[in-house]
């Protein structure tokens, strides 16, 4: 690779894991461990959250979390993403990525540190209809938004993207529910019609609002501060974040798509992001490390249970 290739890569590492190799500290800890994880080679997961498409899916994500004032309010009063708004994306990676990747231990683990952060995050917000009303980061209500609209997102930007999921739809919001039970969440959807009804539950209902908080943070979310070489790609990623979203949250958000063929430029972008990062990621090929060593040690022959004597010549 060119110095410019290798610069680019080094810092699109950094800001994805806060590593300019791309193996932080809980990376190793993926090679530790003795089962497969929660899903494992060929699961809708591991196909998921393999994808390129991962890098839009954040995006959409982020933009659809703002909606539910109780998850803004919560953003608002406790997040750092002004002051370290790449240390907070990388946090969030650490929990998807270890989830996915790790052995159920650690990412059990991983889910009991994100819950005790949430226990912190308290407040007041105004609802949609003006209304004072108390929020905690572990209410049913929020750790359900935010689980469907996560879902939702890498669910759909893996399928303008993506390859094929084993399962399909189905599989990968099925098997996904067990994230969302790990931080808390009571009742995930576990197909792809319950994630669309649970979504448009929220619209329904009235819940979702859109404010000067929401117009704040789509701003940053739109010009986060990355390096001036990263933003044009960047960029093409957040017109294929909006694009990807319904119309009638890309009215709530204050957006709106692209004339340009955005989506098409958005899978050309994710394709230079593969060939600079490679096909598979630092923490995939960790976890496949763990689970070869088990495989290895599971078909080991085992030591004789009788060990032979060595005649040792005693006094004539």
């Amino acid at each position: 690779m060119g110095r410019f290739t290798d610069s680019w890569r080094s810092h699109l590492l950094s800001t994805l894991s806060g590593n300019s190799e791309g193996r932080p500290s809980w990376v190793e800890k993926m090679e530790l461990g003795e089962d497969a994880g929660f899903f494992g080679p060929g699961s809708a997961a591991w196909a998921v959250h393999g994808g390129m498409a991962t890098m839009v899916a954040g995006i959409r994500a982020l933009l659809m979390q703002t909606l539910h004032p109780g998850a803004m309010a919560g953003v608002h009063d406790w997040s750092r993403y002004r002051e370290d708004p790449l240390g907070r994306l990388s946090g969030t990676i650490q929990w998807l990525v270890t989830v996915t990747f790790a052995d159920t231990t650690v990412a059990t683990d991983e889910s009991t540190r994100v819950g005790r952060f949430h226990d912190r995050v308290t407040g007041t917000y105004l609802d949609a209809a003006g209304v004072s009303r108390p929020y905690a980061a572990g209410d049913a209500e929020l750790l359900s938004w935010v689980h469907i609209v996560f879902t939702d997102a890498f669910l759909e930007s893996h399928k303008l993207w993506g390859g094929s999921i084993p399962g399909g739809a189905d599989g990968y919001v099925r098997e996904w529910a067990k994230a969302g039970e790990l931080v808390g969440v009571q009742h995930p959807p576990r197909s792809a019609a319950e994630l669309a009804a649970q979504l448009a539950a929220f619209t329904d209902a009235g819940v979702l609002k859109s404010d000067e908080r929401v117009a704040e943070a789509v701003r940053f979310i739109r010009n986060p501060p990355l390096r001036r070489g990263m933003l044009p790609f960047y960029r093409v990623m957040f017109a294929g974040a909006v694009a990807s979203l319904p119309r009638e949250y890309r009215r709530l958000l204050g957006l709106r798509r692209s004339v340009f063929p955005v989506v098409w430029a958005t899978g050309a972008v994710l394709g230079i992001v593969r060939m600079l990062l490679g096909a598979s990621s630092t923490s995939e090929d960790a976890a496949r490390t763990r689970i070869d060593r088990i495989a290895r040690a599971r078909v080991a022959p085992e030591p004789d249970a009788e060990v032979s004597q060595i005649d040792v010549p005693g006094p004539s």
